[in-house]
Protein backbone atom coordinates (compact mmCIF):
# COMPACT_ATOMS: atom_id res chain seq x y z
CA UNK A 1 0.00 0.00 0.00
CA UNK A 2 2.93 2.35 0.68
CA UNK A 3 4.60 1.87 -2.52
CA UNK A 4 1.19 2.90 -4.30
CA UNK A 5 1.11 5.70 -2.29
CA UNK A 6 4.61 6.82 -3.15
CA UNK A 7 3.87 5.89 -6.86
CA UNK A 8 1.14 8.05 -6.53
CA UNK A 9 2.99 10.65 -4.82
CA UNK A 10 6.13 10.84 -7.67
CA UNK A 11 3.33 10.82 -10.28
CA UNK A 12 1.77 13.78 -8.96
CA UNK A 13 5.01 15.23 -8.38
CA UNK A 14 5.49 14.59 -12.11
CA UNK A 15 2.67 16.29 -13.18
CA UNK A 16 3.27 19.04 -11.45
CA UNK A 17 7.00 19.82 -12.74
CA UNK A 18 5.46 19.29 -15.79
CA UNK A 19 3.04 21.90 -15.36
CA UNK A 20 5.37 24.38 -13.98
CA UNK A 21 7.45 24.09 -16.64
CA UNK A 22 5.40 24.73 -19.23
CA UNK A 23 2.56 26.93 -18.04
CA UNK A 24 1.40 29.83 -16.00
CA UNK A 25 -0.24 28.05 -12.66
CA UNK A 26 -2.11 29.89 -10.45
CA UNK A 27 -4.45 28.89 -7.34
CA UNK A 28 -7.35 30.72 -5.78
CA UNK A 29 -9.18 30.41 -3.16
CA UNK A 30 -13.74 30.86 -3.34
CA UNK A 31 -13.24 34.55 -3.02
CA UNK A 32 -10.52 35.29 -5.77
CA UNK A 33 -7.57 35.23 -2.82
CA UNK A 34 -4.35 33.76 -4.06
CA UNK A 35 -3.19 31.23 -2.18
CA UNK A 36 -0.06 29.40 -5.04
CA UNK A 37 1.14 30.86 -7.77
CA UNK A 38 4.54 28.77 -10.05
CA UNK A 39 7.32 30.81 -10.91
CA UNK A 40 6.51 31.06 -14.63
CA UNK A 41 3.99 33.01 -12.98
CA UNK A 42 6.40 35.42 -10.87
CA UNK A 43 8.44 35.48 -14.30
CA UNK A 44 5.74 36.64 -16.66
CA UNK A 45 4.28 39.52 -14.03
CA UNK A 46 7.36 40.33 -12.54
CA UNK A 47 5.66 40.20 -9.29
CA UNK A 48 7.89 37.82 -6.44
CA UNK A 49 5.32 35.26 -5.01
CA UNK A 50 5.32 37.26 -1.51
CA UNK A 51 4.06 40.18 -3.54
CA UNK A 52 1.08 38.01 -4.94
CA UNK A 53 -0.04 34.93 -2.17
CA UNK A 54 -3.09 37.03 -0.44
CA UNK A 55 -3.88 39.45 -3.29
CA UNK A 56 -6.28 38.56 -5.71
CA UNK A 57 -6.05 39.17 -9.98
CA UNK A 58 -6.86 42.71 -9.77
CA UNK A 59 -3.04 43.07 -9.00
CA UNK A 60 -2.58 42.07 -12.73
CA UNK A 61 -5.96 43.72 -14.16
CA UNK A 62 -4.54 45.90 -17.33
CA UNK A 63 -8.12 47.75 -17.21
CA UNK A 64 -8.30 46.44 -20.86
CA UNK A 65 -11.74 44.58 -19.96
CA UNK A 66 -14.93 45.72 -19.28
CA UNK A 67 -16.66 44.51 -16.24
CA UNK A 68 -19.18 42.55 -18.06
CA UNK A 69 -16.22 40.35 -19.14
CA UNK A 70 -15.03 39.28 -15.83
CA UNK A 71 -18.86 39.18 -14.46
CA UNK A 72 -19.34 36.60 -17.36
CA UNK A 73 -15.83 34.86 -15.99
CA UNK A 74 -16.87 34.66 -12.43
CA UNK A 75 -20.80 33.36 -12.57
CA UNK A 76 -19.33 30.40 -15.20
CA UNK A 77 -16.66 29.05 -12.60
CA UNK A 78 -18.79 30.34 -9.46
CA UNK A 79 -21.59 27.41 -11.23
CA UNK A 80 -18.75 25.30 -11.28
CA UNK A 81 -18.38 25.33 -14.75
CA UNK A 82 -14.82 25.51 -16.81
CA UNK A 83 -14.19 28.87 -18.34
CA UNK A 84 -11.87 29.54 -21.22
CA UNK A 85 -11.00 32.76 -22.44
CA UNK A 86 -7.54 35.16 -23.35
CA UNK A 87 -7.00 37.99 -20.79
CA UNK A 88 -4.83 40.64 -21.15
CA UNK A 89 -2.88 41.50 -17.73
CA UNK A 90 -0.70 44.07 -16.49
CA UNK A 91 3.09 43.32 -15.03
CA UNK A 92 4.78 45.10 -12.54
CA UNK A 93 6.66 47.44 -14.65
CA UNK A 94 3.67 48.77 -16.79
CA UNK A 95 4.45 46.29 -19.60
CA UNK A 96 1.32 44.61 -20.96
CA UNK A 97 0.69 40.73 -21.80
CA UNK A 98 -1.80 37.70 -23.01
CA UNK A 99 -2.52 34.61 -21.30
CA UNK A 100 -4.63 31.70 -23.09
CA UNK A 101 -6.21 30.57 -19.78
CA UNK A 102 -8.23 27.74 -18.48
CA UNK A 103 -9.81 28.15 -14.68
CA UNK A 104 -10.72 25.02 -13.20
CA UNK A 105 -13.23 24.84 -10.17
CA UNK A 106 -12.37 22.41 -7.76
CA UNK A 107 -15.60 21.43 -5.91
CA UNK A 108 -17.16 20.41 -2.49
CA UNK A 109 -19.11 17.94 -1.41
CA UNK A 110 -21.75 20.17 -1.91
CA UNK A 111 -21.15 21.22 -5.47
CA UNK A 112 -20.28 24.23 -4.67
CA UNK A 113 -16.70 25.74 -5.75
CA UNK A 114 -13.88 25.81 -2.72
CA UNK A 115 -10.84 27.03 -5.09
CA UNK A 116 -10.23 27.93 -8.39
CA UNK A 117 -6.88 26.21 -10.23
CA UNK A 118 -6.22 28.74 -13.37
CA UNK A 119 -4.04 27.49 -16.00
CA UNK A 120 -2.96 30.22 -18.49
CA UNK A 121 -0.12 29.85 -21.87
CA UNK A 122 1.26 33.53 -22.82
CA UNK A 123 0.28 34.65 -26.77
CA UNK A 124 1.80 37.98 -26.01
CA UNK A 125 3.47 37.56 -29.61
CA UNK A 126 0.41 35.32 -31.35
CA UNK A 127 -1.77 38.57 -30.46
CA UNK A 128 0.98 41.21 -31.54
CA UNK A 129 0.85 39.54 -35.03
CA UNK A 130 -2.84 39.25 -35.07
CA UNK A 131 -3.18 43.06 -34.05
CA UNK A 132 -1.00 43.46 -37.04
CA UNK A 133 -2.44 41.75 -39.70
CA UNK A 134 -5.83 43.61 -38.32
CA UNK A 135 -4.04 46.80 -39.24
CA UNK A 136 -2.82 45.51 -42.20
CA UNK A 137 -6.62 44.29 -43.27
CA UNK A 138 -8.11 47.69 -42.70
CA UNK A 139 -5.35 49.39 -44.53
CA UNK A 140 -6.26 47.66 -47.45
CA UNK A 141 -9.74 47.99 -47.17
CA UNK A 142 -9.49 51.62 -46.74
CA UNK A 143 -7.08 52.02 -49.86
CA UNK A 144 -9.71 49.94 -51.91
CA UNK A 145 -12.31 52.45 -51.07
CA UNK A 146 -10.38 55.44 -51.79
CA UNK A 147 -9.69 53.27 -55.20
CA UNK A 148 -13.47 52.80 -55.56
CA UNK A 149 -13.86 55.88 -54.95
CA UNK A 150 -11.62 57.87 -57.36
CA UNK A 151 -12.77 55.30 -60.26
CA UNK A 152 -16.57 56.00 -59.38
CA UNK A 153 -15.80 60.05 -59.74
CA UNK A 154 -13.59 59.59 -62.51
CA UNK A 155 -16.47 57.56 -64.57
CA UNK A 156 -19.05 60.26 -63.08
CA UNK A 157 -17.80 63.40 -63.95
CA UNK A 158 -15.40 61.96 -66.56
CA UNK A 159 -16.74 59.02 -68.98
CA UNK A 160 -19.96 59.54 -67.81
CA UNK A 161 -20.49 63.37 -68.77
CA UNK A 162 -18.66 62.74 -72.32
CA UNK A 163 -20.90 60.62 -73.53
CA UNK A 164 -23.83 63.18 -72.33
CA UNK A 165 -22.42 65.75 -74.46
CA UNK A 166 -22.43 63.37 -76.99
CA UNK A 167 -26.32 62.64 -76.13
CA UNK A 168 -27.08 66.43 -76.57
CA UNK A 169 -25.54 66.64 -79.60
CA UNK A 170 -27.42 63.46 -80.88
CA UNK A 171 -30.55 64.92 -79.86
CA UNK A 172 -29.77 67.88 -81.65
CA UNK A 173 -29.39 66.40 -85.04
CA UNK A 174 -32.56 63.87 -84.37
CA UNK A 175 -34.18 67.59 -84.19
CA UNK A 176 -33.23 69.03 -87.50
CA UNK A 177 -32.75 65.49 -89.63
CA UNK A 178 -35.02 62.28 -88.45
CA UNK A 179 -32.65 59.29 -89.24
CA UNK A 180 -32.29 55.39 -88.20
CA UNK A 181 -28.76 55.76 -87.04
CA UNK A 182 -29.52 58.52 -84.90
CA UNK A 183 -32.23 57.27 -83.21
CA UNK A 184 -29.71 53.70 -82.58
CA UNK A 185 -27.24 56.47 -81.38
CA UNK A 186 -29.54 57.98 -79.21
CA UNK A 187 -30.59 54.71 -77.71
CA UNK A 188 -26.53 53.23 -77.35
CA UNK A 189 -26.04 56.36 -75.66
CA UNK A 190 -28.50 56.41 -73.11
CA UNK A 191 -27.99 52.97 -72.64
CA UNK A 192 -24.25 53.66 -71.91
CA UNK A 193 -24.66 56.55 -69.38
CA UNK A 194 -27.02 54.40 -67.47
CA UNK A 195 -24.90 51.32 -67.82
CA UNK A 196 -22.00 53.73 -66.26
CA UNK A 197 -23.98 55.45 -63.74
CA UNK A 198 -24.71 51.87 -62.61
CA UNK A 199 -20.88 51.09 -62.14
CA UNK A 200 -20.13 54.38 -60.45
CA UNK A 201 -22.93 53.63 -57.83
CA UNK A 202 -22.03 50.21 -57.47
CA UNK A 203 -17.92 51.07 -57.36
CA UNK A 204 -19.34 54.01 -54.85
CA UNK A 205 -22.39 55.87 -54.52
CA UNK A 206 -21.87 59.72 -53.70
CA UNK A 207 -24.60 60.04 -51.79
CA UNK A 208 -22.96 58.16 -49.37
CA UNK A 209 -19.95 60.67 -49.01
CA UNK A 210 -22.58 63.60 -49.54
CA UNK A 211 -25.24 63.41 -47.62
CA UNK A 212 -24.40 59.90 -45.23
CA UNK A 213 -25.59 56.12 -44.63
CA UNK A 214 -29.40 56.53 -44.13
CA UNK A 215 -29.86 58.57 -48.05
CA UNK A 216 -27.44 55.88 -49.69
CA UNK A 217 -29.14 52.46 -47.97
CA UNK A 218 -32.59 53.85 -49.35
CA UNK A 219 -31.52 54.94 -52.62
CA UNK A 220 -29.29 51.42 -52.87
CA UNK A 221 -32.71 49.46 -51.16
CA UNK A 222 -34.92 51.30 -54.20
CA UNK A 223 -32.10 50.14 -57.04
CA UNK A 224 -32.59 46.86 -55.47
CA UNK A 225 -36.16 46.18 -55.54
CA UNK A 226 -36.53 47.58 -58.60
CA UNK A 227 -33.67 45.29 -60.49
CA UNK A 228 -34.55 41.99 -58.42
CA UNK A 229 -38.47 42.17 -57.71
CA UNK A 230 -37.19 41.89 -53.92
CA UNK A 231 -39.34 44.49 -51.79
CA UNK A 232 -36.77 45.30 -48.64
CA UNK A 233 -38.22 46.56 -45.60
CA UNK A 234 -36.40 49.27 -44.05
CA UNK A 235 -36.32 50.46 -40.35
CA UNK A 236 -33.76 53.51 -38.89
CA UNK A 237 -33.40 55.06 -35.79
CA UNK A 238 -30.15 56.65 -36.61
CA UNK A 239 -29.95 60.81 -35.74
CA UNK A 240 -26.39 61.75 -36.88
CA UNK A 241 -23.92 61.24 -39.28
CA UNK A 242 -21.27 58.29 -38.07
CA UNK A 243 -17.32 58.19 -39.32
CA UNK A 244 -17.11 57.22 -42.66
CA UNK A 245 -15.05 54.15 -41.87
CA UNK A 246 -18.10 53.39 -40.32
CA UNK A 247 -20.83 54.50 -42.41
CA UNK A 248 -18.94 52.46 -45.27
CA UNK A 249 -18.75 49.27 -43.47
CA UNK A 250 -22.08 49.25 -42.67
CA UNK A 251 -23.36 50.15 -46.31
CA UNK A 252 -20.80 47.46 -47.74
CA UNK A 253 -21.84 44.62 -45.55
CA UNK A 254 -25.85 45.53 -46.35
CA UNK A 255 -25.17 45.29 -49.95
CA UNK A 256 -23.48 41.82 -49.52
CA UNK A 257 -25.61 40.43 -47.62
CA UNK A 258 -28.44 41.41 -50.02
CA UNK A 259 -26.59 40.12 -52.58
CA UNK A 260 -26.43 36.73 -50.91
CA UNK A 261 -30.35 36.99 -50.91
CA UNK A 262 -31.27 37.51 -54.35
CA UNK A 263 -28.60 34.42 -55.45
CA UNK A 264 -29.57 32.02 -52.29
CA UNK A 265 -32.68 32.70 -50.09
CA UNK A 266 -35.64 32.49 -52.84
CA UNK A 267 -37.46 35.32 -51.20
CA UNK A 268 -39.48 38.33 -52.77
CA UNK A 269 -38.68 40.32 -49.07
CA UNK A 270 -36.23 41.15 -46.82
CA UNK A 271 -35.55 43.66 -44.17
CA UNK A 272 -32.96 45.95 -43.00
CA UNK A 273 -33.09 47.53 -39.54
CA UNK A 274 -30.47 49.79 -38.01
CA UNK A 275 -30.54 50.81 -34.28
CA UNK A 276 -28.46 53.62 -32.49
CA UNK A 277 -27.57 52.34 -28.98
CA UNK A 278 -25.90 53.78 -26.16
CA UNK A 279 -22.66 52.53 -27.16
CA UNK A 280 -22.85 52.17 -30.64
CA UNK A 281 -24.93 50.43 -33.76
CA UNK A 282 -26.98 47.66 -34.42
CA UNK A 283 -27.85 45.92 -37.99
CA UNK A 284 -29.87 43.21 -38.48
CA UNK A 285 -30.77 41.99 -42.60
CA UNK A 286 -33.01 39.46 -42.53
CA UNK A 287 -35.03 36.92 -44.67
CA UNK A 288 -37.33 34.22 -44.30
CA UNK A 289 -35.78 31.90 -46.94
CA UNK A 290 -33.90 28.77 -47.48
CA UNK A 291 -31.43 29.51 -44.83
CA UNK A 292 -28.41 26.96 -44.30
CA UNK A 293 -26.72 24.16 -42.31
CA UNK A 294 -24.32 26.24 -40.77
CA UNK A 295 -22.12 23.09 -39.62
CA UNK A 296 -22.23 22.07 -42.83
CA UNK A 297 -21.46 25.22 -44.55
CA UNK A 298 -17.44 26.45 -45.78
CA UNK A 299 -17.56 30.41 -45.50
CA UNK A 300 -17.32 31.51 -48.82
CA UNK A 301 -15.52 35.24 -49.83
CA UNK A 302 -18.87 37.17 -49.33
CA UNK A 303 -18.70 36.26 -45.76
CA UNK A 304 -15.24 36.84 -45.12
CA UNK A 305 -15.37 40.20 -46.68
CA UNK A 306 -17.92 41.27 -43.88
CA UNK A 307 -16.30 39.69 -41.28
CA UNK A 308 -13.16 41.50 -41.99
CA UNK A 309 -14.83 44.58 -42.61
CA UNK A 310 -16.62 44.81 -39.45
CA UNK A 311 -13.76 43.98 -37.60
CA UNK A 312 -11.66 46.54 -39.48
CA UNK A 313 -14.12 48.70 -37.25
CA UNK A 314 -13.84 47.12 -33.95
CA UNK A 315 -17.60 45.65 -35.00
CA UNK A 316 -18.93 41.80 -34.42
CA UNK A 317 -20.43 40.16 -37.07
CA UNK A 318 -22.77 37.58 -36.16
CA UNK A 319 -24.78 34.88 -38.34
CA UNK A 320 -28.20 32.70 -37.80
CA UNK A 321 -29.39 30.41 -39.81
CA UNK A 322 -31.08 26.72 -40.49
CA UNK A 323 -32.36 24.87 -42.78
CA UNK A 324 -35.88 26.30 -43.89
CA UNK A 325 -36.13 29.13 -41.63
CA UNK A 326 -34.18 32.18 -43.08
CA UNK A 327 -31.02 33.52 -42.38
CA UNK A 328 -29.87 36.75 -39.95
CA UNK A 329 -26.94 38.83 -40.03
CA UNK A 330 -25.59 41.01 -36.88
CA UNK A 331 -23.36 43.30 -36.26
CA UNK A 332 -22.52 45.31 -33.67
CA UNK A 333 -20.15 48.26 -34.08
CA UNK A 334 -18.67 50.50 -31.39
CA UNK A 335 -19.33 54.48 -31.71
CA UNK A 336 -17.16 56.89 -29.72
CA UNK A 337 -19.29 59.72 -28.09
CA UNK A 338 -17.90 62.80 -29.83
CA UNK A 339 -16.73 65.46 -26.94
Amino acid sequence: MDKNLQQMKNELLDFKFALDASSIVAITDSRGTITYVNEQFCHISKFTREELVGKDHRIVNSGYHSKEFFQDMWSTIGSGKVWKGEIRNRAKDGTYYWVDTTIVPFLNENGEPYQYLAIRYEITERKRVEQELQNMMTRIIDVQEEERKRLSRNLHDGLGQNLYSHLITINRLLSETDHPLLQQMQQEATQLIEEIREISWELRPAVLDDLGLVPAIRSYLTRYSDNYNIDVYFDCVLNRRLPISIELTIYRIIQEALTNVRKYAEVEEAAVTVREMDDGVRVLIEDKGKGFDLRAYSPGVGLFSMDERARSVGGDLTMNTSLGKGTKIILEVPVVAEK
